[in-house]
């Protein structure tokens, strides 16, 4: 069967590229500024530590995390990313979803198909909004262009409205996916980061040990502690991202089939309707 020629995909209104590269951009310095600020001012701060001795008093919680090294910053940082990319996450993939629940729209969608109510289905998208709505009503105009279409037989108009909704979904997944790859990267990165600096720390011990002669097993076991702020930070960041990273794959996800099932809806009911 000849490919059906097709025309250009219907405008599919999506989030731009450039925009969410300038807040990913943005996003890594502020949150390093932002990590070092805390680190020195809130955790080095003096009432960390007993008779505010930052050097040599007992510290408190805070006090002890600011002792863990360098590299507590750099795993604070991750942390604060993983936060504002999943809260970003969290707003546009809400807005992709539309205003209404996606089930319940693409059940509307495909009753509405099933009366051969198309007008009716192109206002519930633009009610519903979002990726999904695009996506539906790109495919919709579609059905719409290929009524009027004489020149091409009914498998070919049909494979003009799923190609045309494949494109235009194809139109939406970048945005949907954007910034995860971020999350993802912090899954990894924040344990090794994380590790690293506790081995920093039990070398830093070790090598006071060495020269100090005399073994002190408190001040050992407090180097030790301090060094494993590291793993703790690291582990806790990683853990927080893998969790972010699996929600947004699964909402992702369930947009993708409610898609899928929305036009395979919208093929099904056109090649019935027009089938001789």
């Amino acid at each position: 069967m000849a490919n059906a020629p097709t025309k250009p995909t219907s405008p599919v209104k999506t989030e731009k590229p450039a925009a969410s590269g300038l807040f990913a951009t943005l996003t890594i310095p502020i949150c390093i500024v932002v990590a070092i600020l805390l680190f020195t001012f809130v955790l080095g701060n003096e009432s960390n530590y007993a008779d505010g001795d930052v050097e040599k008093g007992v510290p408190n919680f805070l006090g002890t995390i600011h002792r863990g090294g360098h590299l507590v910053p750099v795993i604070m940082s991750y942390l604060l990313m993983v936060i504002v990319f999943s809260f970003e996450r969290f707003v546009v993939i809400g807005k992709a979803s539309g205003t209404s629940n996606v089930d319940i729209f693409v059940r509307k969608i495909q009753s509405l198909l099933n009366a051969g109510n198309i007008d009716a289905a192109s206002a519930e998208c633009d009610k519903q909004k979002g990726s999904v709505a695009n996506v539906i009503k790109s495919g919709l105009k579609k059905y719409r262009d290929m009524e009027q279409e004489h020149d091409l037989d009914l498998d070919q108009k049909s494979l003009a409205i799923q190609k045309d909704i494949e494109e235009a979904t194809s139109l939406e997944m970048p945005m949907l996916e954007q910034n995860l790859t971020i999350i993802a990267t912090l899954v990894s990165i924040g344990t090794l980061t994380g590790l690293l600096g506790t081995v920093f720390g039990m070398i830093a011990a070790f090598a006071a040990l060495a020269t100090s002669g005399a073994a002190s097993s408190t001040a050992l076991s407090a180097s030790i502690s301090e060094a494993l702020v590291n793993t703790a930070l690291g582990i806790s960041t990683s853990a927080l991202s893998i969790v972010m990273y699996n929600v947004f794959t699964s909402k992702i996800d369930k947009l993708t089939y409610a898609i899928d099932e929305a036009g395979f809806s919208i093929v099904q009911t056109f090649a019935a309707s027009h089938k001789k």
